[in-house]
């Protein structure tokens, strides 16, 4: 009950809020970075600094955090545009980025052989011609150099859409092995208290997907059910040991309809194919987020009332609820985190400040050790 009263707290002393204190310090000087980090930072100590492709190098957000990473040798960042014009820009912004690595497409010396992966990747869908114009674009540069091991993971869409990091992801990365689909999580700190929530960027909503013949081959609720188990995998990036609520407008049967029966099947098997996590549902927010209504309303579950990891039915809610968190609550919103890819490649809110740029380079270079 004492975390509900702190959110409704949030909530009705809204007008009076100050900004926390991670937006006060991103806004003016350096900031440190929160301790949620600090296991990730360890890991990037512990380890040859990896190669981190930023797409916009001309982008003063991108220079300012490209510049922090490169004073602080965790990673090593590469910028992708023309040389003169991303010194300009960095020379205007005052960012020290002297040594780091700028790669312009249109001069880079394997753009043939790029291009020849490319037409064999895509398997007869792009012309060597179609292949050479698309690379010139930053976005399936920077994905084609993290395909043939130039770079060991991605940070884009500063300047462009969800899909436009998604798009050449899914066309030359690909999924990792054992994944059906890409899907997101975003991470919600306040104070000591972190939050996982997936799905709320990428999948706009769940059908059994079939083949020619109208077999099913992925169900709706084995998608929703990868999207749980990939959300705690990157929960557990942050330290936060997952219990999963799979959210509904119904608690353990108590309504019917298609919302709750999939969240309830998809469940199973959550429970089925990954014993180890602690996953109920299906359950309402309250009853998965304030333990008195959590055990009245689904006694004897291990997670109602003490969730920390909830998985959304459909995008809508989920982007809803995060950032209902987030300008009400006074949460901390960091993502959205792209779960499933082969490897590492990020998407920043076209709203991002430099802050958050550098966190999300720390998270995407920790994924690329992870995997």
């Amino acid at each position: 009950m004492k975390r509900f009263l702190s959110l409704m707290l949030s909530l009705v002393m809204l007008a009076c809020l100050s900004l926390p204190a991670w937006a006060e310090e991103a806004a003016g000087t350096e900031s440190t970075v929160p301790a949620v980090f600090d296991g990730m930072v360890s890991l990037l100590r512990a380890n040859a600094p990896r190669r981190l492709i930023f797409t916009e190098g001309t982008d003063a957000r991108i220079l300012e955090a490209a510049a922090r990473l490169k004073r602080e040798g965790l990673i090593t960042p590469v910028l992708i545009g023309r040389a003169d014009e991303v010194a300009a820009a960095a020379n205007a912004g005052g960012f020290d980025i002297e040594g780091l690595e700028i790669l312009d497409p249109a001069l880079y010396p394997e753009m043939d052989r790029l291009v020849d992966d490319f037409v064999t990747l895509r398997k007869g869908k792009a012309t060597a011609e179609d292949a050479r114009e698309m690379l010139l674009r930053p976005n399936y540069f920077g994905t084609m150099l993290v395909k043939e091991g130039l770079a060991d993971c991605l940070l884009g869409g500063a300047t462009y859409s969800t899909a436009d990091t998604v798009r050449p992801a899914l066309q030359l990365v690909k999924t990792r092995e054992g994944a059906n689909l890409v899907s997101s999580c975003m991470i919600l700190l306040r104070d000591d208290e972190k939050l996982a929530m997936g799905d709320c960027a990428i999948n706009v909503s769940y059908a059994d997907k079939v083949d020619d013949q109208g077999n099913v081959t992925l169900s709706a609720a084995q998608q929703v059910a990868e999207v749980a188990v990939e959300t705690a995998r990157t929960a557990s990036l942050f330290g936060i040991e997952p219990k999963i609520a799979m959210l509904s407008y119904s608690t353990n049967g108590s309504a019917a309809g298609a919302g709750p029966d999939l969240m309830r099947e998809a469940t199973a098997i959550v429970k089925k194919t990954h014993p180890e996590l602690a996953c109920d549902g299906e359950m309402q927010f309250d009853a998965a987020f304030v333990p008195e209504v959590g055990q009245q309303k689904f006694p004897g579950s291990p997670v109602a009332g003490y969730a920390n990891t909830f998985i959304f039915p459909e995008i809508q809610s989920g982007n809803i609820g995060y950032k209902i968190a987030q300008r009400l609550g006074g949460f901390m919103a960091i993502g959205p985190i792209l779960q499933g890819l082969n490897a590492p490649i990020n998407d920043l809110s076209r709203g991002c400040n430099a802050e958050e740029v550098y966190l999300m380079s720390i998270i995407t270079a920790a994924q690329s050790i992870r995997e």
